[in-house]
This record gives structure tokens, sequence and C-alpha cells, in this order.
């Protein structure tokens, strides 16, 4: 029963993020449409078929029974419903198509824009409420490289010290991370190493974005510069019987010297029989026979941030209004960047785009691994892409009835009832089957 209750919490926490980032985004076209004496017939959470709700005034307020979305009925509009009925009657003056131009182009880009106000909202305040955690880049040794990993097909070397990302000076790390998002998705993404008193430039290969995919743990480089010190044990594993301690030092495994967390792991997975390991515990060298159970011994590393002496920066309200809106601009020019390498062919279109199981399953994750502070990154993260794929020229979407007007702002004319109810159906047609692509590509990669 365990996989159904990882399930149900899943699907809870997906639907919870995906409750927030949708009525934040009809919110949006509601308060615009309102402000401008626009009537909103219905304000849904959910596609039809209308589950619940209660009508106040003239707006019914009412959840729906398809959850990937929500949308705004505003009288005299036609929208997803795809309803021209008022075509044939003369303009109202509280009609979405009765109004000037401008007006509804703010009608129809609040949405958007309200999905941008809510990561920067939530970026401010997750700076406000937890701080952030910094380490001075001073602190951090060198690197270790695990040959045939994606650092090294970088050009990375071990004992290598990142000191620019883009011809950016390193000075803090936050969160463990070596890179932003904006760095990590550019097209021409470099790092800057200090090997053996001299700097040195690596460039990422071609296809680097697909590889990330693959080997995840890059983003975390950080990782590769821990020591190879024993932050914890587990009770009963062979490490702990063998008595190695918390604390102790591994210098060397069946006489071969050892500096790193990640060469001693290295070590311990290929290991076959039982290992002379030699540890420094309080100035002295002591050595250990432990014989590994499934290729482990039971041990865990330092934590980074307080090996390397981090320091939590905390702001005032004020202060962390400029933190949270660099963090959310930075995610916007990331996934921007991504983007542009899906659509030049840089990067793989099948490995790089997630549907509903991707993000249900990425949010859940995110959530387990950072608690509240993991949701509210992830759920700003979503309300980002969210803000940029309905901004997107394709009809249905934000972005299509956003090319309407400016058509009918630049001829003065409005395009005819019959060319927007053809290109609302190619655009509905569009989007069923990318969802279908996407939903089907999870599944394989799921399975895979």
């Amino acid at each position: 029963m365990d996989w159904l209750f990882s399930l149900a919490t899943t699907l809870l926490i997906f639907g919870a993020a995906i409750f927030i980032l949708v009525l934040v985004h009809e919110f949006g076209h509601f308060i615009a449409a309102k402000a401008f004496g626009m009537r909103v017939e219905q304000f849904s959470i959910g596609f039809p078929p209308r589950l619940f709700g209660k009508k106040v005034g003239e707006t019914d307020y009412c959840i729906s029974g398809t959850p990937l979305g929500g949308y705004v009925k505003i009288a005299g509009m036609m929208d997803e419903s795809m309803d021209a009925s008022f075509e044939n009657e003369e303009p109202k003056p509280w009609e979405y198509r009765s109004k000037p131009v401008w007006q509804r182009v703010i009608v129809i880009t609040a949405g958007v824009i309200m999905n941008m106000v809510l990561a920067y909202v939530i970026f401010t305040g997750v700076v406000y409420n937890y701080g952030v955690n910094q380490i001075p880049a001073e602190n951090i040794g060198g690197l270790y490289i695990p040959e045939s990993s994606l650092a090294d097909k970088v050009g990375f070397e071990t004992g290598d010290r990142i000191v620019k990302v883009n011809n950016r000076e390193l000075d803090n790390i936050e969160n463990t991370r070596l890179f932003s998002m904006s760095d990590i998705t550019s097209s021409d993404l470099s790092f800057t190493v200090n090997r053996d008193g001299e700097e040195q430039v690596l460039y990422a290969p071609p296809g680097f974005m697909d590889e990330i995919n693959d080997e995840p743990e890059f983003i975390e480089l950080l990782t590769n510069a821990l020591p190879s010190r024993v932050g914890a044990t587990v009770e009963d594993a062979p490490a702990e019987e063998a008595g190695l301690e918390e604390g102790d030092k591994i210098v060397a495994i069946d006489n071969e010297p050892v500096d790193y967390w990640l060469q001693m792991v290295e070590k311990i997975q290929s290991a076959e029989n039982s290992l002379l390991i030699e540890v420094e515990r309080g100035g002295e060298r002591i050595q250990f026979n432990v014989t590994p159970e499934d290729n482990l011994i039971g041990i865990g590393p330092v934590n980074a941030f307080e090996y390397f002496d981090s320091v939590t920066e905390h702001y005032s309200l004020l202060g962390s209004i400029p933190k949270g809106i660099g963090q959310a601009n930075d995610t916007f020019m990331g996934i921007i960047n991504g983007f542009k390498q899906l659509l030049t062919g840089a990067i793989s279109f099948r490995e790089n785009l997630g549907g509903p199981v991707a993000i249900a399953s990425v949010t859940a994750e995110a959530t387990e691994r950072g608690g509240m502070l993991g949701f509210w990154n992830i759920t700003a993260f979503l309300s980002i892409t969210l803000a940029i794929m309905n901004i997107l020229p394709i009809p249905m979407l934000d972005g299509g009835h956003l090319m309407f007007l400016v058509y009918e702002g630049i001829t003065r004319r409005e395009p005819s009832m019959r060319v927007k109810m053809a290109l609302q159906q190619i655009g509905f047609i569009l989007l069923i089957g990318l969802m279908i692509f996407v939903t089907f590509n999870d599944i394989l990669r799921y399975v895979g």
C-alpha cells in the first residue's frame, strides 16, 4: 500500500500547486475585466464539466471536473468554450468586444502578469522567512572529477576550483548550487577554473542540457568538493561495527590515498571483498577492516554548509524584495534560454519537455526534499513557466488572443468570427496533441 500512499501524496501536492497557480492566473483576468466594466459570467477552476459552485451576482464561481487549468468566461468574448452565439447581436456596453483594444489587451495579459507577480511574491517571501544560506567561494577547495562523468566531458580535472561562470565572478554559492538557472541553460555556457595556479576556460559541449537530464548531480557540483570525512554512521552497519566514528577522516582504502567523498564512494562501491580503511582521528592514524554489504558500509558525508562555514544572511522585508525579484528574473531567463535551445534544436524536445506526470513528480519530490521551502520554490518556478507558456502566440492561449488584438490594433478591424473560430480549433487540436505527446512521453520516461 506504500505506492498508493505515495501516489495520493503526489496528487495532493500537485493539486495544491495547480490550484494556487490557476486561481491566481484566472483572478488576474477576472479583476481586470471587472475593473473595465466587463461582465464575468463564470469563474471556473478546472475545465468542464462543472461539478459544483455558487452564483453570486452575475458570476458563477465553480469547480469543474477537468483539473488541468481554468477559465474566466467574459461576456462578448469567444474563449475556450468557442461560444459565438453573440455574433449577430449588437455589442452591449458590458461586453468584452465593445471595449477599446488597450483595455482588452490588459484583460488578456492580466493572467500572465499575475503569475509573474506570484513568483516575485513567493521568492521574496522565501528570502524574508528563510534567509539566504551562502558559502563564500573562497572556502571551497578543489573538485573531484570522476572519469566519464559529465564534468569530465566538459573538461574539468580533479583539483580544479571554479572561479567564474559565464565570465561572472563566483563569490558565493547558494543552496549547494554553483550555477544559477540562467547560467546552466545559456547556449554558450563557460566555466573559468583555477588549475595549478592558472586560469583556464572550459566550454559546455553540444547537447549539454540533454546530458544534464541523465546526470542532474552536475548542477550540485559542490558535492564533488566534499572531503572523505565521516559525517554520520548508520547504526549496526558495517562501518559502525568495525569502529568508524563520526568525524573520522578517511585517508586511504586498501593503501590507496583518498581525499574526496566521491572518490571514496567509488572505491567502496567497486569493492568485492573486505576493505582496509585507514582513518585519521585525533592526530593519529587507525586502520579498520570493513566488509561492505550491498556495496555500502553505512556512512554519510559531512554537511556542506557546516563544513565550508556557510553564513545565513537574513533580510528585512524591503531588503528581501530585490533579492526575490533577482531570483525570479534568473528563473525567467533560465526558462527562456531553455525554450530557445528547444526551438533551435540544440537540445532534445523529447528529453526536456515535461507534461502533467513529470510536473507532478517533480513537485512532490521538491516538497519531500525541501518541505514547504521546496514546495514554494517549485510553485514559483511553475508560475513563471505557466506565464511564459500562456503568452505564446498560439490560439486558445492568452498569447493567441493577444495576437488577434495586435492585428486589430494595426489594421483597425477585428478578425472575422470565422477566422477566429478556425484558428481556435487549430490551436485546440495542437494543444491536445501536445498534451497527449508530453503525457505519453512522461509515462515512457517514468517506466524507463
